[in-house]
């Protein structure tokens, strides 16, 4: 099945190995390159542990060396309740040069119960206009609600996605169909066909190459998928052990830490004109444990180049 929502599918590219810098590493860092093909980014869920202000998360990810961030729907909204306003964060951003790459939110607009989807639709408007106000282009589309997918009813959620986009479209944001490993969206072909039979061009994926194994999918099918229509892919890895099935967010390592074949995947990705933003996301708890949160985006962040610059080429 090729996707081509986002856009036709690439030829192979030849791309140099390099960060993606900002105006701020770029003076920092004279030997990257002043163009590259993609950024470095950071999703706060990489240092949720410590429970730090959005400002602080901001800040401290600038300082480490990241080109962008992925904020959750939840700091966002604490920020804004303590009276923080949109323009303020945003600017705070654009001081810190970062990209905000995508929006993690949670809204269940794709569930059945009318109801229920209505409330989802309503939230992921009101997440979206928020998004839009500081400066993102992004946000999470998942499938939270769903037990599990039903394959009968494929057309139904391509509907659902196509309504979604829809009111994306005019807000300036754009809603990424997420893949969870363990959750009801895990298999890539089903994410691929909502994708395509919502039948819109602004259609797109959020992947992680942690939650692709962790559902079992093939990262070949990834040759199928425009780098266009994957603005923002989540970067990670993971251990032998435990076994594929019983594997926990928590168990995602730095990349270059476990047995993710990188070496395999980038290429693809690099083939298809990836240009967006690999994110690094964990949730690993001993981490937070054994270091501060700035020695944990440090390390993420050169682990992250370490692996992107030896195989993204």
């Amino acid at each position: 099945m090729l996707l081509t929502s986002g856009a036709a599918l690439l030829g192979a590219a030849a791309l140099k190995s390099c960060t993606a810098p900002n105006e701020k590493t770029v003076a920092e860092k004279p030997d990257v390159p002043e163009k590259c093909p993609y950024r470095i980014a950071i999703n706060a869920a990489t240092i949720s542990g410590y429970n730090l202000p959005i400002e602080e998360q901001i800040k401290l990810s600038s300082k480490a060396g990241y080109d962008g961030i992925e904020l959750w729907t939840k700091d966002i909204d604490a920020y804004i309740e303590k009276g923080g306003k949109p323009a303020d964060l945003k600017k705070l951003l654009e001081d810190n040069n970062l990209v905000f790459e995508n929006t993690i939110g949670f809204a269940q607009w794709m569930v059945d119960d009318d109801n229920a989807r209505k409330k989802g639709m309503e939230q992921m408007k009101r997440e979206m206009e928020v998004t839009a106000q500081l400066g993102g282009k992004n946000i999470a589309a998942t499938a939270m609600g769903l037990d599990k997918i039903d394959r009968s009813k494929l057309d139904i959620y391509a509907g659902r996605y196509a309504e979604l986009l829809q009111t994306a479209s005019s807000i300036g944001v754009r809603p990424l169909l997420e893949v969870w490993g363990a959750g009801a969206l895990n298999q890539l072909s089903d994410a691929m066909y909502i994708a395509t039979a919502s039948k819109q061009p602004s259609a797109a994926l959020l992947l992680d190459f942690y939650h692709l194994y962790r559902g079992g999918n093939s990262y070949d099918s990834l040759a199928l998928i425009s780098g266009s229509a994957l603005p923002v892919f989540h970067l990670n890895d993971f251990p032998a052990n435990p076994e594929r099935e019983k594997l926990e967010d928590a168990d995602r390592v730095y990349p270059g830490d476990g047995i993710c074949p990188f070496d395999k995947v980038l290429p693809i990705l690099a083939a298809n004109g990836f240009k967006g933003a690999f994110s690094l996301e964990l949730f690993n708890k001993s981490y937070w444990q054994d270091a501060d949160p700035f020695t944990v985006l440090k390390t993420g962040y050169e682990k992250s180049r370490a692996i992107l610059d030896k195989y993204f080429k």
